[in-house]
């Protein structure tokens, strides 16, 4: 590993920003991207926020074949070193087969009913309780099927914008989504009346705190609505309405 002076005197070949991406949500593959801009025994440079990445990063190089060099912390985010390997290995092959893997990833959740008005969703380490298909109470045990529809959207958003301003190296303070759904009909979910129980609207609206450039800002938060795949899904069957702010 090379020491801390002589990372500051050394000049990459390539500069990528990883944002807040861990390694395992889509960084190895930016990392493979760039690094065939460099050439074989070139130094790549790559800039995160993600404090998984120096535990992360270290054995991916090794496994490889790229040499890691080491770090830099800066007050806004590490600067990590990998120089190319010199195996005469085509990374270009295996940047494919990640992409293709990206392309045909299925997730999988197994749903068991596990009470009165309750379900457990599982998928991969997590678990998670979930209630009635949708519920007009004030006060419930457990979130209704429709309000974690409505999260999920939301929460894509927000974290996409996050992750989005992150790499484009913007500071931004703070970021809420205030969300709203309405039913067509929603006594037709209850039974009461024929119909269909589908949205009839959804509104979105963003906030967001900086003193960075509005329109650079806007231009960013209109990417991660397009990236989002809950956004686009539920946009194919329903009028999304979306309002973003800068306060």
């Amino acid at each position: 590993m090379t020491d801390s002076s002589n990372l500051e005197n050394l000049q990459p070949d390539q500069i990528f920003d990883g944002g807040d991406l861990d390694c395992g949500s889509g960084l190895i593959l930016l990392i493979r991207e760039n690094m065939l801009k460099v050439h074989e025994g070139g130094v790549l440079e790559m800039r995160s926020r993600e404090p998984t990445v120096g535990v992360d990063l270290p054995p991916w190089c090794r496994m490889v074949g790229h040499e890691y060099l080491g770090l830099l912390q800066t007050p806004k985010y590490v600067r990590y070193f990998m120089r190319r390997n010199i195996s005469g290995k085509d990374d270009s092959q295996e940047l494919q087969k990640d992409m293709e893997r990206a392309r045909s990833y299925e997730w999988r959740l197994r749903t068991r009913s596990t009470g009165h008005l309750k379900s457990t969703v599982y998928c991969r380490n997590f678990s998670f309780d979930v209630g009635q298909p949708a519920s007009f109470e004030e006060k419930d045990p457990y979130p209704s099927a429709v309000e974690f529809l409505l999260g999920a959207l939301s929460a894509s958003l927000s974290t996409g914008f996050a992750t989005e301003v992150a790499r484009a190296g913007l500071e931004v303070d703070d970021i809420e989504i205030t969300t709203k759904g309405r039913l067509e009909n929603a006594l037709a979910l209850l039974g009461d009346e024929n119909g269909e129980p589908v949205f009839s609207n959804i509104e979105i609206k963003c906030f967001a705190s900086t003193f960075e450039d509005e329109k650079q800002v806007r231009k960013i938060w209109e990417q991660a609505v397009a990236r989002s795949p809950i956004a686009a899904t539920l946009r194919c069957a329903v009028e999304i309405k979306i309002s973003f702010s800068v306060v």
